[in-house]
């Protein structure tokens, strides 16, 4: 079987830059490129065969003509295509966010909840992201911060540079900080759960949706401790038929 190229979806989300474009050869023209989805069956932003018979076709079309078998043993317990693979240029912070597991997610919104993990590719000096609470704080709490604009003052804030690791299990509030470059491996889901957004309109000019009662749902509210357990790898969690997320994303890394 010959190797597949893949070409990515490309998103322009308001707070790209144009990194991926200009220095890691991704193709598109418009003027932000905030994600570029490499490795990806999901509707919202699938990949394209670039070469062969198969050429201009989705890899969700590929797997479809070809049978599952084509993914190997492993793959035959998910119901779908298991991960997503993108890039992330963060020219600007992302928005305070959640996302939920798979029992809430498949519940509720029809697809996998999302584990994800990050791969600092680049950071500017000083460029930091939020990662879980700084101290256990209530479920009352949480909601008044969010009512109240004061919720970045409780998210626990952690300076990175080029080659840091982190791992956000679902349930983990989060956000990309502005001047970061990010390799991400995530379930196959886009769901998330916004709660705070610096007050940033779209492109139809209002304020982007907040999805607070759902967020106040899923969000584990105390602060992260690691787990070393995992060893050797950098992380680990359980399989998609659980709760927790995906196996074995950081040996993927």
């Amino acid at each position: 079987m010959s190797i597949l190229k893949l070409k990515p979806s490309c998103k322009d989300y308001l707070w790209g830059g144009h990194r991926l474009a200009e220095e890691y050869g991704v193709k598109y023209d418009g003027k932000v490129l905030a994600e570029a989805w490499e490795l990806s069956c999901h509707s919202d932003g699938p990949s394209y065969i670039a070469n062969g018979m198969y050429a201009g076709k989705t890899l969700q079309e590929y797997i479809d003509i070809k049978g599952k078998e084509v993914l190997g043993l492993n793959c035959r317990r998910f119901r779908d295509f298991p991960i997503l693979t993108k890039f992330i240029d963060a020219k600007q912070s992302l928005s305070v966010q959640v996302h939920p597991s798979n029992r809430y997610a498949l519940k509720n919104e029809g697809q996998y909840g999302k584990t994800e993990m990050w791969y600092v590719m680049d950071a500017d000096p000083g460029a930091y992201l939020y990662y879980g609470f700084k101290t256990e704080i209530s479920k009352e709490e949480f909601a008044k911060r969010i009512e109240e604009d004061t919720l970045l003052e409780v998210l626990n804030a952690v300076p990175v540079q080029k080659g840091d690791v982190l791992f956000i299990e679902s349930g983990t509030i989060h956000a990309i900080g502005a001047g970061i470059l990010i390799a991400e491996i995530q379930q196959n889901s886009n769901v998330t759960y916004r709660v705070y957004d610096y007050g940033r309109v779209g492109k139809d000019g209002k304020k982007r949706d907040l999805h607070i009662e759902k967020a106040l749902a899923v969000t584990n509210r105390v602060p992260i401790i690691k787990d070393k357990s995992s060893c050797p790898h950098v992380a680990d969690c359980a399989a998609l038929g659980n709760d927790a997320g995906m196996i074995g994303a950081a040996s993927l890394l």
